[in-house]
């Protein structure tokens, strides 16, 4: 069985969005990125709104700002969760529209090792309420936002994670690490 991991971006109070939809208050950091993904993830998992953000990736501003990240994030295979059927405009794209659920469910027990979820606040809370979700990396990042969009907004129900390691990186930033 194939294991799912979140990987977000958070503030000290907890937004992982300004106002807006606004994250250009985190730190583009190689270090927690690389702790974060590791060698084994063999498939990316996003909703819409995210899987938009992340087609930066493919563009040759991203091949030369961060080259290791782009690469990446070019050869991963991506899945992306949408109400409707689109075009995704990036290679190695499988769009999962209506039950996504069911889709991810048949993901987890496909061959591979590992799948990242970057961002996708929804999709989580989603796959959360699911017990889809292994793992929990949050970094949290030196910065306030003051308003935003609260980390698992819209989760219907108390759940409980149990800290399982954490670490600090150069930029100040921490990573906590968590399971269900």
């Amino acid at each position: 069985m194939r294991k799912i991991f979140l990987l977000m971006n958070v503030s000290l109070d907890g937004f992982f969005e300004a106002s807006e939809h606004d994250i250009s208050g985190f730190k583009s950091d190689f270090e927690a990125f690389s702790a974060g993904a590791g060698g084994e993830v063999d498939g990316l998992l996003f909703g819409h709104r995210t899987y938009e953000m992340m087609k930066f990736w493919r563009t040759p501003e991203a091949q030369q700002m961060a080259p290791q990240i782009a690469a990446f994030m070019n050869a991963t295979p991506k899945y992306v969760a949408s109400h409707q059927p689109f075009d995704p405009e990036w290679d190695n794209v499988t769009v999962l529209s209506g039950d996504v659920i069911a889709a991810v469910q048949q993901l987890k027990t496909s061959s591979g090792s590992t799948i990242g979820i970057f961002g996708s606040n929804q999709l989580c809370v989603s796959l959360m309420h699911h017990k889809l979700i292994d793992e929990f990396q949050i970094i949290v990042n030196p910065v306030v936002f003051g308003a935003g969009t609260a980390l698992f907004t819209g989760l219907p129900q108390k759940t409980e994670l149990t800290l399982k390691t954490s670490r600090q990186f150069q930029s100040g930033a921490v990573m906590l690490i968590y399971h269900p």
